[in-house]
């Protein structure tokens, strides 16, 4: 081991080095449960940081704490490098100005107001062909296209949970809403009604809102026949960079609010009518459910497009739901093999903080 590996590997800071609550609280999530003295405060209590945890720290509280999520898209409005070490420009608040030259110091970065590359931020071509309606239209054709096939087989299990059913034990209260309640989900429309399920049970539970005091049901649903759907959690291989993307369109897509339904429902009833039985898609709640961060970049490219195993890092932070189209149960393209009553017993939360100004 050289004498610059084994010094990365000595403790530098610890989390009682901080004034700021929240960099104390996340230093002492991450820190190392070490005994001594810390080199800099002299805590016993503190837990240390060597120089990758404080760049770890930096990046969460200063990078993924500012990030400002768009109509499509996102990006920080802060980033560091060591580039900038000694001629930080951003101005944050007072308590955090002896925190940051800790940080500083011990990494040997600086910290600066990003302009993020304008893809980041929806400046896709594909996406905004989808959301002019005279374009849109072809964009979807070319979504049918490139987009690939799947096959739910028969005999395969999901979830489709109810909030409130009139009648629990009915096996139909768990098909599709009725059409006259078509047109308020991501996928569903005006006579045009969806069934949604997902494998992640917890993904069912936040697609629903579900609060404390609601009573909760969820019916294991089993694919009675082959059903084919459209893949739209599939990572395309493009050449070309993120402005002409239409992965990365469609990736922005279902991570954007409802003001984006109008063209997902677009998709979806495109899809019908070329004789797919659904689609499987990423869910809304997949970043919050697997702990990822929108948007990922490295030197201004996205890591989606450029990891050496795309496809494999972007399932590690997608949970597919499905959408399956009609009323399946009626239809017997899928029944309900048993209900069971929910009840949530505990709830937790995980997160970081970051800087209210900068």
């Amino acid at each position: 081991m050289t004498a610059e590996a084994a010094n990365d590997n000595q403790p530098l800071l610890c989390s009682d080095c901080f004034a700021d609550e929240g960099l104390r609280i996340d230093a002492l999530k991450h820190g190392l449960e070490q005994q001594g003295d810390c080199p800099n405060c002299r805590s016993q209590q503190g837990r240390k940081l060597t120089k990758e945890e404080i760049a770890g720290l930096a990046w969460r509280f200063f990078v993924s704490g500012t990030t400002i999520r768009c109509e499509y898209g996102g990006a920080p409005a802060v980033q560091f490098n060591e580039y900038h070490y000694g001629k930080s420009d951003i101005t944050p608040s007072p308590w955090l100005k002896n925190d940051i030259k800790l940080i500083e110091d011990a990494v040997g970065i600086g910290f600066f107001h990003y302009g993020p590359r304008l893809w980041m931020v929806g400046e896709v071509e594909p996406l905004k062909a989808l959301q002019d309606p005279v374009t849109r239209g072809k964009a979807i054709d070319r979504v049918l296209q490139e987009y690939p096939d799947i096959t739910l087989a028969k005999g395969k299990k999901f979830y489709r949970l109810r909030v409130g059913p009139q009648s629990p034990a009915d096996p139909q209260e768990y098909d599709s809403p009725p059409i006259a309640f078509a047109g308020n989900g991501r996928l569903d429309s005006s006579g045009f009604p969806v069934m949604y399920g997902s494998q992640d049970l917890d993904v069912c539970i936040h697609e629903c809102r579900v609060r404390a005091e609601d009573d909760v049901y969820v019916a294991t649903l089993q694919v009675q026949r082959e059903l084919r759907l459209l893949d739209l959690t599939h990572v395309l291989e493009e050449e070309g960079s993120e402005f002409e993307s239409l992965d990365m369109a469609i990736h922005m897509l279902f991570l954007a609010r409802a003001h984006s339904y109008e063209i997902s429902r677009a998709i979806a009833l495109a899809a019908r009518d070329v004789g797919y039985d659904g689609v499987i898609y990423p869910s809304f709640f997949s970043l919050i459910r697997t702990g990822g961060h929108p948007f990922e970049t490295s030197l201004g490219l996205s890591v989606r497009r450029y990891h050496p195993q795309r496809q494999q890092y972007a399932d590690a932070f997608t949970i597919q739901n499905l959408a399956l189209f009609g009323r399946p149960l009626e239809s017997r393209s899928v029944t309900v093999e048993c209900i069971n009553r929910l009840i949530l017993t505990q709830v937790g939360y995980q997160g970081h903080f970051g800087p209210v100004t900068y």
